[in-house]
């Protein structure tokens, strides 16, 4: 700083107001400055700013299941909103999830000097998981226990009451359904929310399939769904899992939305572009984001707020999977 201080020609306060980015220097000062900057390679060194401010400008994400496209949406999601407040993201992904995977996790970005933690982890992991006093902390997609930190989600249970509501308004006598794994929180509160949608309308609740998220999972439970003459309207616990409902469909000659009314959930983008284009619940992954990243900032800089669940409403999309009975 004082080499370039020297070779603007300032003092070294003024360097300092160009390198945080203050607005007290002119246009012309600002300038010169700036090219000495870049004459000799200058560059603010964010660890001792970050000594002296006591923030390092950096969050950690803890996640599981790198593959699913919820995790990867709401990643993307969690990776733009922090940009957009000046933070940088440090992914820490947790390959086998368990009490001691997910302490170890929180110790490396204990090491790498981050400002607070988004936790993308399923509830039965976070339930047997002490987590750090200190460290801001905000639990995403997880559900399940009660925690002392915020927690934003997918209000799961209004998305799949939509997608059970709709079958059943098309005239279907019952909705069956192919669900994600059992392990899921997610998955379950979809599925609970599908058989109580059923009873309270007063009708039968078929046995549920279960899947694991892939198109692979869906191909083989709609085969089965495919052979019972009684099926006619399935809800499907995410897209991926519908696509290879429909291929099932397809082969077993039970057209869609003909003989068979097929919704999903998530709203991928290519949800759209299946044939028939796939009617589905929306998720809104960058609102889950935003909000994440909002109340993680909010707990860094200890504003006064309540630790509360934040369910993010979902939205039915309607295309050409479903129709009348």
């Amino acid at each position: 700083m004082a080499d370039v201080a020297r070779l603007a020609g300032v003092s070294g306060q003024t360097v300092s107001r160009v390198a945080n980015g203050r607005q007290n220097v002119d246009t012309i000062t600002r300038a010169r400055v700036q090219a000495a900057m870049r004459q000799l390679g200058y560059r603010p060194n964010g660890a001792a700013r970050a000594l002296r401010s006591g923030e390092f400008r950096s969050v950690g994400v803890i996640v599981f299941e790198l593959s699913t496209f919820g995790t990867k949406s709401t990643l993307d999601a969690i990776a733009t909103a922090a940009t957009e407040r000046g933070y940088s993201v440090n992914l820490m992904p947790v390959l086998a999830v368990s009490r001691q995977a997910v302490a170890d996790a929180f110790a490396r970005l204990a090491e790498q000097a981050v400002d607070g933690v988004i936790m993308m982890i399923e509830a039965w992991v976070l339930d047997e998981v002490e987590l750090p006093v200190g460290l801001p902390v905000v639990v995403v997609h997880a559900g399940g226990g009660h925690y002392d930190h915020p927690v934003i989600d997918t209000d799961q249970v209004q998305g799949a009451r939509q997608a059970t509501e709709h079958l059943l308004e098309l005239g279907h006598e019952t909705v069956w359904h192919v669900g994600g794994p059992s392990i899921s929180f997610a998955a379950k509160q979809r599925r609970e929310s599908w058989q109580q949608t059923l009873r309270d309308h007063g009708r039968a609740v078929p046995p549920a399939l279960t899947g694991d998220w892939s198109s692979t999972s869906g191909y083989e439970a709609g085969c089965r769904l495919a052979a019972n003459p009684e099926v006619t309207a399935i809800f499907v616990a995410n897209d991926q899992m519908a696509l290879g409902v429909l291929r099932a469909l397809h082969e077993h000659g039970r057209a869609v939305p003909d003989e068979v009314s097929v919704v999903g959930f998530d709203d991928m983008e290519e949800a759209a572009h299946f044939w028939p284009p796939l009617t589905t619940v929306r998720q809104t992954f960058s609102d889950i984001g935003r909000r994440s990243v909002d109340a993680l900032i909010a707990e860094i800089r200890s504003v006064d707020h309540q630790h509360r669940r934040v369910p993010v409403p979902t939205t039915l999309i309607v295309r050409k999977s479903t129709a009348p009975r």
